[in-house]
C-alpha cells in the first residue's frame, strides 16, 4: 500500500482555532456523559483534558493521543443518512502503555472498573482490556522487556 507524502490537515476546535494534528493520534469515542468520561480518563488512566465544550464534548490527551468524547449532543454522535445510530462499545480500541500492567490492573479494579478480560501474554508483552463508564474498550499493553 502506498504512503501519502502530503501533510494531514488541521482539525478546527469550537470557536474557529486551528488546532494542527501532524504526530498526533486522534481517535472519536462515543459517550453518554461528558463529565463522567472526562473523570474516567483523567483520574484512572492518567490522560489531560485538553478542551470542552459544556455536555456536549471533549478533547483528553495522554501523549501523542488525542480522544475526542462525543456525548449525545455533539456533532460527531448524530445518526447516519440511513438512521443507524452512534453508539458507545465495540472492539476496536486505543491502546495505553503502561510501566506495570499488575499495579495498573490493581488500582483499577479497586476503582471498580469493568474488565473485559484477565492479562493476556503474547509475544509483544502484556495486554488486559478494561471498558470505559460506556463500554467503550481501552486496551492497557506492558511491553516486554528488551
Amino acid at each position: 500500500m502506498a504512503q501519502s507524502t502530503a501533510s494531514a490537515p488541521s482539525a478546527t476546535r469550537a470557536g474557529g482555532n486551528a488546532a494542527p494534528r501532524d504526530g498526533v493520534a486522534v481517535v472519536r469515542y462515543q459517550v453518554a456523559e461528558i463529565e463522567r468520561s472526562i473523570a474516567f480518563y483523567v483520574q484512572r488512566l492518567g490522560f489531560h483534558l485538553e478542551h470542552r465544550a459544556g455536555a456536549a464534548f471533549a478533547e483528553v490527551s495522554h501523549g501523542v493521543l488525542r480522544l475526542l468524547l462525543s456525548g449525545p449532543g455533539s456533532s460527531g454522535s448524530r445518526p447516519m443518512p440511513d438512521g443507524r445510530r452512534q453508539e458507545p462499545g465495540g472492539w476496536n480500541r486505543i491502546v495505553v502503555f503502561v510501566d506495570s500492567l499488575a499495579a495498573q490492573m490493581q488500582a483499577l479494579r479497586a476503582a471498580g472498573v469493568t474488565f473485559r478480560n484477565e492479562i493476556e501474554s503474547g509475544p509483544g508483552g502484556l495486554q488486559l482490556q478494561i471498558e470505559d463508564p460506556d463500554g467503550n474498550p481501552i486496551e492497557l499493553h506492558e511491553a516486554k522487556a528488551r
